[in-house]
């Protein structure tokens, strides 16, 4: 096992091994004072793992309860949220009890959030079952839904007690999940390890599997190193949103239906790239994005995704902060008007 710490204000561990989930009863057992553990979960990741979680807390003496919801960005919103909190009013849900988030990064996102806020807080577990939630999005403590006007507007710093990573849940990703995981792992080699960056240019989608024990605590480490640096995202903790400015406004070009968030993050990457670094590493990055299948640019237009930049939650009054990477494996934080990045792109 492979045990990460996360120093923040309210620190915990990130477990990495393999068959984990058969521990997760044993391992919240020492962690958490609950009598019932409400897995939260969608319907993809019900079918596969829900029953292994249940029994490991079952036999470990928790009384167990499910809730489960369509898979999907589309489920990330206030509807599912209020279907979650009269969920747990119905099963008598008290703040020593737990949540358990169990799916990819919408699950962990909308979990997460209702520890935050209901009851005005209960302990949570996140167990991320994707590529992109295990790099990624299940460390930090970043909570959310989204709205019509934007991805990630409603949301909550709210830190899990800990992180259950169990690489094996991966073999049973379809394809389109782990090409979609791919885009946040390449992020990490290009915003702060270039020698992860450069290995990445050497696997592709096949062989990358057989590196997951190595590249997933890498990704963990890189977040780790920056949250605990910038726990509340104030200053360089927004490196971690590069290809998020571009990229979610993809996303919300194509309603959420299109391009999945790691897709939409790659597209965002590229376009950065090849307008602030040189021809080198923009041919690079779209070369790496290409081996996993990766898209590099989208057929909207470039003006009306800029324009939509404006609803970034990023934004700082009347300025736009956004994340370029020269060279690779450095990362930098810049602030213009929206209008002055708009000229950035050459455009009136």
């Amino acid at each position: 096992m492979q045990k990460i710490h996360v120093p923040v204000s309210d620190a915990y561990d990130v477990l990495v091994e393999r068959g984990i989930l058969r521990k997760t009863g044993q391992i919240i057992k020492d962690l958490v004072s609950a009598e019932t553990c409400v897995i939260i979960t969608d319907d993809n990741v019900d079918a596969l793992y829900s029953g292994i979680v249940e029994q490991s807390l079952q036999e470990n003496g928790f009384r167990t309860a499910k809730f489960v919801f369509p898979h999907g960005e589309t489920s990330k919103n206030a509807a599912t949220l209020l279907n979650i909190y009269s969920f747990l009013c119905q099963d008598e849900i008290t703040r020593s009890d737990c949540l358990i988030a169990l799916g990819g990064g919408v699950v962990g996102d909308i979990t997460g959030f209702a520890a935050a806020t209901f009851l005005r807080g209960l302990p949570y577990i996140q167990i991320p079952t994707s590529l992109l939630a295990q790099v990624d999005s299940s460390v930090g403590g970043k909570t959310a839904i989204d709205l019509p006007e934007g991805k990630n507007l409603v949301g909550a710093f709210k830190q899990p007690k800990a992180v259950l990573c169990d690489p094996d849940t991966l073999s049973t990703l379809p394809e389109t999940f782990l090409i979609d995981g791919m885009g946040e792992v390449i992020k990490y080699g290009m915003i702060a390890d270039s020698a992860l960056f450069e290995a990445l240019c050497t696997y592709d989608l096949h062989t990358v599997r057989e590196h997951f024990d190595e590249i997933i605590p890498v990704c963990i480490g890189i977040k780790r190193d920056v949250v605990a640096e910038d726990e509340l995202d104030t200053g360089r903790r927004m490196i971690l949103n590069f290809g998020h400015t571009l990229g979610h406004a993809i996303e919300a070009y194509y309603h959420y239906e299109t391009y999945t968030h790691g897709c939409a993050v790659a597209a965002g990457m590229c376009l950065m790239t090849k307008q602030f670094n040189s021809a080198q590493d923009y041919q690079a990055l779209k070369a790496c994005a290409e081996r996993y299948h990766l898209p590099t640019e989208v057929p909207a237009p470039l003006q009306e995704l800029v324009s939509l930049c404006g609803n970034d939650k990023k934004r700082t009054g009347a300025k736009l902060r956004y994340i370029t990477c020269e060279p690779i494996g450095s990362a930098n934080i810049l602030c213009d008007t929206l209008p002055e990045f708009r000229k950035k792109f050459a455009m009136p």
